[in-house]
């Protein structure tokens, strides 16, 4: 079948490579030199098997700026589109979700989806028939917000389906799925979820199906208790600092106990990317007029995190007597095998720096310019060390090894 995908990022671009094995597909974007690199199998994302498949797999996948191209013909429309948080408005900005929505609603009014069928009716002509293509929705979104489109739009058919993805390994992710989640009973959903499933290299993979808003809310919940998670092991990284403990050994004991586990426990600057500083802020915003204390405080958290970072690097300032104190910022991306810093924690750490009065140099490969944001970009690595009197390393790196006595990180495992 013909599927289209609008929106190329870690979601759209790992869907797009998923289904291309067996399906055409037309992926739609705004960007002209994404679609000119889709086009020529060149991954507009860092990530490992989407690189890996488009240099080594036959995929029947091309990309185009035209929405009407993308959607003609198409059974789905999977919409990845990016929702980001507003702050002003304390909501997610679904416009780009509703721009596609229009789009496909437009092209449906206007006939544009009738196609013939090669049936004769008893005089030679074909009969017309009309494949208005069901609407998948990938963005993350509030929740009731595909119930509130399908009061809007109420002749398309409409459901979400979350998406689990990690950042650098959202293609993997797919072709190992954790579970395959659709918010529709209806017959498009169950279609939709044996695209994911035969996709799938593993076998028995859960399959839930469930109401849109239910599935709206899963996506939500999930991410939320991830930022927990991470949450929980910085503030116990912070008691270990405050009172002089060893936070390694604690967190081991920790986590042999089975029910807790060893995983997603490696101390950070605090939680950032594309979802969980949005999606933590979007559920809470739906939590209006529901009893809750725990979802505030996984919000507040991150925000207490990076002010502790803040103030144990300012003190060291204070100790430091031979000259200009430069703060070094060793990578904006806080995760390995990812080229995305949006939202990342440090980020947050450079403003507060910066309005310290602290002179702040970042070294960051996937910046071009000499500039980020009107802080110092740093492009040779030896240059930086000999520069900076203090490194901020989310994530230890071999690379910072010969300078270890200056890095300050959190980072106790070397991974995650």
């Amino acid at each position: 079948m013909k599927i289209a995908i609008a929106g190329t990022g870690y979601v759209g671009l790992s869907l797009a490579t998923l289904l291309a094995q067996r399906h055409e597909v037309v992926a739609l974007d705004i960007i002209p030199e994404k679609v000119e690199k889709i086009n020529n199998r060149q991954s507009p994302i860092q990530d490992e098997y989407i690189e890996k498949y488009f240099a080594e797999k036959e995929l029947n996948l091309r990309a185009t700026l035209d929405h009407r191209d993308a959607f003609s013909g198409a059974e789905f429309v999977i919409i990845s589109t990016p929702t980001n948080y507003d702050p002003e408005q304390d909501y997610f900005d679904t416009s780009s979700v509703e721009d596609i929505l229009e789009k496909v609603e437009a092209m449906r009014a206007a006939g544009e989806f009738q196609v013939a069928n090669n049936q004769a009716d008893g005089s030679g002509a074909d009969i017309r028939g009309v494949k208005t293509p069901s609407i998948v929705i990938k963005s993350t979104i509030p929740v009731g917000f595909v119930s509130r489109m399908k009061e809007k739009y109420t002749e398309l058919d409409i459901f979400f389906s979350p998406e689990f993805l990690r950042e650098g390994r959202a293609l993997y992710d797919n072709l190992h799925p954790s579970r395959i989640i659709v918010g529709s009973h209806e017959e498009s959903g169950g279609r939709f979820a044996e695209l994911l499933s035969e996709a799938s290299l593993d076998e028995n993979t859960p399959v839930l199906f469930m109401g849109s808003t239910e599935a709206e809310a899963v996506k939500l919940f999930a991410n939320t208790y991830l930022a927990l998670r991470v949450s929980y092991f910085n503030e116990l990284d912070t008691y270990a600092d405050v009172k002089g403990l060893d936070a390694r050994e604690i967190i081991k004991g920790v986590c042999l106990d089975p029910r807790v586990g060893d995983f997603y426990n490696n101390p950070s600057f605090g939680y950032g990317g594309y979802c969980l500083p949005k999606d933590t802020k979007q559920l809470l915003a739906n939590y209006e007029n529901v009893p809750q204390n725990l979802i505030e405080a996984i919000v507040k958290a991150n925000e207490t995190r990076k002010q502790f970072i803040v103030d144990e690097i300012l003190e060291m300032d204070t100790e430091d007597s031979s000259g200009e104190f430069v703060i070094g910022i060793y990578r904006l991306t806080m995760k390995s095998g990812s080229d995305n810093f949006r939202s990342s924690a440090i980020q947050d750490i450079i403003l507060k720096l910066r309005a310290a009065g602290k002179r702040v140099v970042i070294f960051e490969p996937t910046i071009a310019g000499d500039e980020f944001e009107g802080i110092e970009v740093a492009h040779d690595l030896d240059e930086f060390k000999r520069m900076s009197s203090v490194i901020l390393a989310n994530r230890m790196e071999e690379a910072l090894s010969d300078v270890k006595e200056k890095v300050y990180t959190r980072d106790l495992w070397g991974r995650d």
